[in-house]
């Protein structure tokens, strides 16, 4: 692996500089900067007031739709999710967020999944457990149960997160991070494609092939080579407690900002500079929005969007006695398109409709295939008496692909359809593509969030990396630095407790 970026560096040489890190007389920041509104930018916000306080001003620039890459689109009257749209009942900070801000869970709709190799459906759930497990074990041995443990153990690490952070622990890096949780095993875990750790863990290559490889193209876009953690972090959103916000996971942005008494700014930031008044530093923020140009100074300042130059963030940094170098690495497209139409169900086997029993099917690596799944979905309103369309009636679908569907795709894929909506995201980053993970302190008071996303993109880790900048900005606001980056944590909670 190479090495650390040099604005990484160069960030951290003069972080411990005293008279830069704080005001020296202990004053706390009176204004904080938050970039970027989706679930990291609000969850930023949400967390920085929490430990600020109620004085301090918390602005948050926002040049798009409030939730970023969670969105929804409208078909006949109705919303449906077109970006992040499953939540792990594990994820403790998104669930404390619905539960703060009175949202309600969204009623589950029963669909039964499906795998497709091109050819025919080689893998599918029935209405008998008992039965898809004894198909799992015929076909594939114990290598279902090995995949279940691994990521069961490495889900239990990752939970320590939540009692560090509940004790004020925070992290300068990612892979501080990551150490504190998983020791040096995490770490590798990011530069180990995932599957090299499965076949050393013993399971087949035909259930890498058959049912990890469709769910690494459904939930991120990209094959079994994207590194282990990352495919843990995916296999662990694949399992059945899986819920979502009724009336669109994006609500819970919009209500944290509410809750942090925010100030939302529609406007698109163009550049940061720093700027040194004897022993204080401040950042100027220069920004555009409803045609007219302004400029802004923060003591803090939260970069919760890539930064990354393909994905074209628009933000230059301007002053700095080193220059900031942006992380390296791609964002991956992946387009997301709704249709109100038929589904083909000929294409899968089933020339009768009326037969076809799949509400989701993913599909495997095979060549000649032009989409990574197909599934009805549900709006984000779910009443209690709503039932999913079965295909013989005309549904509402969400294809992922790598490309947007062309005419003949589409036709290929729906016997009719009445509308079409495309989305198209750049919504992951294209894994293995930075050759180290991105910082998390860019310059004193000075934080970027988003580099969390090449460990794993979820919200949930989006929330743990803004509620870890807010404890690691409080802390070195104040020069409390035994708060920061400590060894051998699970001792010193148990010690706390």
């Amino acid at each position: 692996m190479g090495g650390p970026p040099r604005l990484l560096l160069a960030g951290l040489m003069a972080l411990f500089s005293a008279a830069a890190s704080a005001q020296v007389d202990g004053a706390p920041p009176s204004k904080i900067a938050v970039v970027g509104a989706g679930i990291g930018g609000s969850a930023s916000a949400h967390f920085l007031r929490q430990h600020f306080g109620p004085e301090v001003q918390v602005d948050v620039y926002e040049k798009g739709e409030v939730g970023g890459r969670l969105a929804t689109v409208t078909v006949n009257h109705n919303d449906y999710e077109s970006g992040g749209s499953i939540i792990h009942s594990l994820n403790l900070h998104m669930q404390d967020f619905v539960k703060q801000l009175g949202l309600k869970y969204r009623r589950s709709v029963a669909g039964k999944t499906a795998v497709f190799n091109s050819q025919e459906v080689i893998l599918e759930e029935t209405d008998w457990y008992l039965l898809d497990l004894s198909r799992l074990w015929w076909r594939y041995g114990i290598s279902f149960i090995r995949l279940q443990m691994w990521v069961e153990e490495i889900m239990e690490k990752f939970m320590r997160i939540y009692k560090y952070q509940a004790h004020g622990y925070a992290f300068s890096s990612v892979e501080e991070l990551l150490d504190s949780l998983g020791g040096s095993g995490f770490i590798n875990m990011t530069r180990r494609p995932l599957s090299d750790s499965l076949l050393e863990l013993g399971v087949s290559q035909r259930f890498i092939d058959e049912v990890i490889a469709p769910i690494m193209r459904v939930n991120y876009c990209q094959n079994v080579s994207i590194p282990a953690f990352v495919g843990a972090v995916s296999l662990a959103s694949a399992q059945n407690n899986l819920w979502a916000v009724e009336g669109g996971n994006k609500l819970v942005c919009s209500g944290l900002l509410r809750m942090a008494n925010a100030n939302l700014l529609p406007a698109h930031v163009t550049s940061v500079e720093p700027l040194h008044s004897g022993d204080t530093l401040q950042y100027r923020l220069s920004s555009t929005g409803a045609g007219e140009t302004r400029s802004e100074l923060y003591d803090i300042v939260v970069l919760a969007t890539p930064l990354q130059d393909s994905v074209g963030s628009g933000i230059s940094f301007r002053g700095f006695a080193q220059p900031m170098e942006r992380p390296s690495g791609d964002y991956h497209s992946t387009v997301a398109t709704v249709v109100h139409g038929y589904l083909n169900t000929s294409l899968f086997g089933f020339p009768d409709p009326r037969l076809f029993p799949y509400a989701c099917v993913l599909t495997t690596e095979a060549s000649g295939l032009f989409f990574n799944s197909v599934a009805s979905v549900c709006p984000v309103n779910v009443s209690l008496g709503f039932r999913r369309k079965q295909a013989q009636e005309a549904g509402v679908y969400k294809v992922f692909s790598l490309q947007p569907l062309t005419k003949a795709q589409l036709k290929t894929l729906f016997r009719s359809y009445y509308s079409v909506q495309v989305t198209e995201w750049q919504a992951y980053p294209r894994y293995g593509s930075s050759p180290a993970l991105p910082p998390v302190e860019l310059q004193p008071n000075l934080y970027y969030l988003n580099g969390i996303e090449w460990v794993g993109s979820a919200m949930e880790m989006s929330s743990v990396a803004a509620k870890n900048i807010a404890l690691l900005a409080y802390h070195r606001w104040n020069r409390q630095p035994d708060m920061v980056d400590q060894k051998d944590l699970m001792h010193s909670v148990k010690t706390e407790l």
